[in-house]
């Protein structure tokens, strides 16, 4: 049994989280729902007893075991310390396998083998770790939170990055640990990932959890009602670009891909693709974990290191030919899941703002009045300039990622690529930055390529689609939808 009971929680230096009550026993789910900033991932925290009760009662009979975004990156972070020093062997600098770090903790090669095969990630054991797509790497965590058999299982925010047929697998294999007498404890921001067996739902609002309610009662709640509907449109004016000079022009088409393969040993990852963005395009690009999206990003980028062997051609520049990867770049406004765990310099709100006209992670150089009000105005539009001295660090994981959504949208660039862009937002944010991009897109001069595994997440403004459909005989094969 977990029982939490007026209990209050040191959050910072003057914050609590409190929690007039909570009960939860073997057997039983419950979710929990909060916007961004709430006090969802502390929350979760406390479920796995990571954080003392200041006062109250906490009574905790259960072996726990949590999954969330920030142990994610804490490990890629651990992995890259790790193989990025002088003080290693040539056989220490190898990357942790999959496997390997399944049985971290729990050295079981069979219920390894067992787990892998129920998330549809055996192709993977041999492989790095830190070579995984977000997706990919949220599987390996929760095969490895089951090495340990737990009995209670913490989820914080287990669909984001998922495709659909994984969330639907995932769905399933938390109602089978459920019939095995497992509880579960899921925190989502989106109402569409409220499990249907879950029996308990609850707010969290403002670091303040008053209860679980029985789902019906929950539903009818006048706050549940309000909060459903607080996501109403409303105009929007974003800030100007900070040159109102005319765009740089680029002959069509501005981007060509031409027979472009890329292959880690006998691993095909992009098989002849050949593909092109023309003027006034934006394209939605779909498929399952792992088919390659994120690598064709990272080959447009100039991220990936095989972007030079391969016949790639950006604003009329061919790749290779002399050109510098900030030439590039200064075209560009990116997010993705890699830069969000990339970005773990010290700054404010107002430097990740700043940064973004730049490109750079973390701000080098002294901006200019105008620079500094444009930031400004931005922060203002999402509801932040109060926090704009705030230690970017230190806010939630969903505001961090709004603020990198604005960074990359600040300076009005010719190509936005935004790879899972809403993953981890709750839905009022959701819905306030898919205004925010049509917006630009519709005002601006900037043209947009977008990866996200969610029907309701993508732009009313994307004009094309490029699928990665799973083929007969292994590898995917490519489709082009005109939306």
């Amino acid at each position: 049994m977990l029982a939490i009971n007026a209990a209050t929680f040191p959050v910072g230096t003057d914050k609590k989280l409190t929690i007039s009550s909570f009960h939860l026993n073997a057997g039983e789910c419950c979710t929990i729902i909060g916007n961004n900033g709430s006090g969802k991932t502390i929350m979760a925290r406390i479920l796995n007893q990571e954080l003392p009760a200041e006062s109250g009662e906490l009574i905790h009979h259960l072996r726990s075991e949590m999954v969330s975004f920030e142990k994610q990156i804490k490990l890629y972070d651990d992995e890259w310390q790790r193989t990025n020093t002088d003080m290693l062997g040539a056989e220490e600098e190898i990357a942790t396998s999959v496997e390997n770090l399944i049985q971290q903790t729990h050295h079981n090669t069979t219920h390894c083998h067992e787990l892998a095969a129920l998330f549809g990630i055996s192709h993977l054991l041999a492989q790095p770790f830190t070579a995984l797509s977000s997706g990919e790497g949220r599987k390996v965590l929760l095969a490895q939170a089951l090495m340990s058999e737990p009995e209670l299982l913490i989820l914080d925010e287990p669909f984001d990055g998922l495709d659909v047929q994984a969330r639907a697998q995932l769905m399933a294999t938390l109602e089978q640990l459920l019939q095995k007498g497992i509880a579960l404890a899921l925190i989502v921001n989106r109402f569409d990932e409220i499990p249907p067996f879950a029996e308990q739902l609850g707010w969290i609002l403002d670091c303040q959890f008053q209860h679980l309610q029985p789902r019906n009662t929950f539903f009818a709640d006048p706050l549940t009602q309000q909060l459903l509907h607080c996501a109403s449109a409303t105009e929007l004016t974003l800030p100007p670009a900070l040159h109102q000079t005319e765009k740089p022009t680029f002959a069509d088409p501005l981007i060509e891909l031409q027979q472009i393969k890329v292959s880690y040993d006998e691993r095909v990852i992009l098989h002849d693709l050949n593909w092109q963005l023309n003027h006034g395009e934006h394209w939605h690009i779909a498929g399952p974990n792992g088919c390659g999206k994120t690598t064709l990003l990272h080959l447009i980028t100039g991220d990936h290191p095989q972007c030079y062997n391969n016949n790639i051609t950006l604003f009329g520049r061919r790749r290779g030919s002399g050109e510098s990867i900030w030439e590039i770049k200064q075209h560009m406004g990116i997010v993705s899941p890699a830069l969000h765990m990339a970005y773990r310099v010290a700054g404010t709100p107002l430097t990740v703002m700043l940064s973004g006209f730049y490109d750079s992670i973390g701000l080098y150089q002294q901006p200019g009045d105008q620079e500094i009000k444009l930031a400004r105005q931005w922060l203002k539009l999402l509801g932040m300039e109060k926090q704009e001295q705030a230690s970017f660090l230190q806010l939630s994981y969903g505001q961090q990622r709004l603020l990198l959504i604005a960074r990359a949208m600040v300076k009005h660039p010719t190509l936005l690529i935004l790879d899972e862009p809403l993953q981890g937002l709750d839905s009022l944010n959701r819905h306030l930055v898919l205004q925010y991009i049509d917006r630009l897109v519709a005002h601006s001069h900037s043209q947009l390529l977008y990866v996200s595994h969610h029907a309701e997440d993508v732009p009313t403004c994307m004009t094309h689609r490029l699928q990665f459909i799973p083929a007969p005989a292994g590898g995917y094969r490519y489709e082009v939808t005109r939306l």
